[in-house]
């Protein structure tokens, strides 16, 4: 039985059953683990997000910014955008189920076993590992409620980025937990977000999420997708980017987690 986690995926489900055909990835037996941004860009979210169901507990997704996209467009308070490629999942006849069963994955995955923490853009530096799963199972809670789309409509909130602060109400954490595990690419050491920088150089005054030598989950394994323009390289042995930009034409990763090895195919 082998676990692999996959990068972002956004609809491109023809390189992830070649990817998946490489690995001679056995449903009934293997896991696959994928670091959010299943849907939007690529020519088949929907067959995408078909596969992905269809695998069950076998098949282990982060939600990403594009899938809260998606979440949000289908609950009526988010517009598509013109390069979104998402009519065929919301005019699906089973569109109801795959909201349904989108909303309802995680937005933080952590493997206690294995020691390794799996989610789309990153995990700040004034967060542990136990306070990041705490402020994800909240996040969590608010999606899979009967008011979800009331707190997609905070999640969506415009908002300053502003430093971490325990103190904050609810609202406000929620806003932020989404905005740093399938947003973040730098941010400061007290965790204010730079959202404007999205190439490799950041502005004067923040780093890479990852970058932070005193962070409490600085020595923790986590995996994560969401930056592509990264080419799959932190330069930290513990720090596994897996995005590596197949929707723009490059490759799909996938990560075996047992021995960290790399395994690619073509967009």
């Amino acid at each position: 039985m082998a676990t692999y986690a996959v990068g972002d995926i956004q609809g491109c489900y023809d390189p992830l059953m070649r990817l998946l055909d490489e690995l001679a990835f056995d449903p009934e037996q293997d896991k696959l683990w994928v670091a959010g941004d299943m849907v939007n860009r690529g020519p088949d979210s929907l067959s995408t997000l078909r596969y992905l169901r269809s695998l069950g507990d076998r098949c282990v997704a982060v939600l990403g910014n594009h899938d809260f996209h998606l979440l949000a467009i289908a609950s009526g308070i988010r517009n598509p955008r013109l390069k979104d490629t998402l009519d065929e999942v919301l005019e699906a006849p089973d569109a109801d189920e795959l909201i349904h069963w989108l909303r309802h994955r995680p937005v933080l995955h952590h493997s206690k076993k294995r020691q390794i923490t799996m989610v789309h853009a990153g995990i700040p530096p004034v967060w542990s590992i136990e306070q990041a799963q705490k402020e994800a199972r909240r996040l969590e809670d608010a999606l899979r409620s009967d008011d979800y789309v009331y707190w997609l409509k905070k999640i969506f909130k415009p908002s300053k980025p502003r430093p971490w602060d325990d103190e904050y109400k609810r609202k406000r954490k929620i806003r932020m937990t989404a905005a740093y595990l399938t947003q973040m690419r730098f941010c400061d050491a007290q965790g204010v977000l730079d959202m404007e920088s999205k190439g490799t150089k950041a502005q004067k005054g923040f780093a890479p999420w990852f970058s932070f030598p005193k962070s409490p989950s600085y020595n923790e394994q986590i995996i994560f997708g969401h930056w592509a323009s990264l080419e799959g390289e932190t330069k930290r042995v513990n720090i596994h980017a897996i995005d590596t930009g197949c929707v723009w034409g490059k490759t799909l990763t996938a990560l075996n987690i047992d021995t960290f090895e790399r395994i690619e195919v073509g967009g």
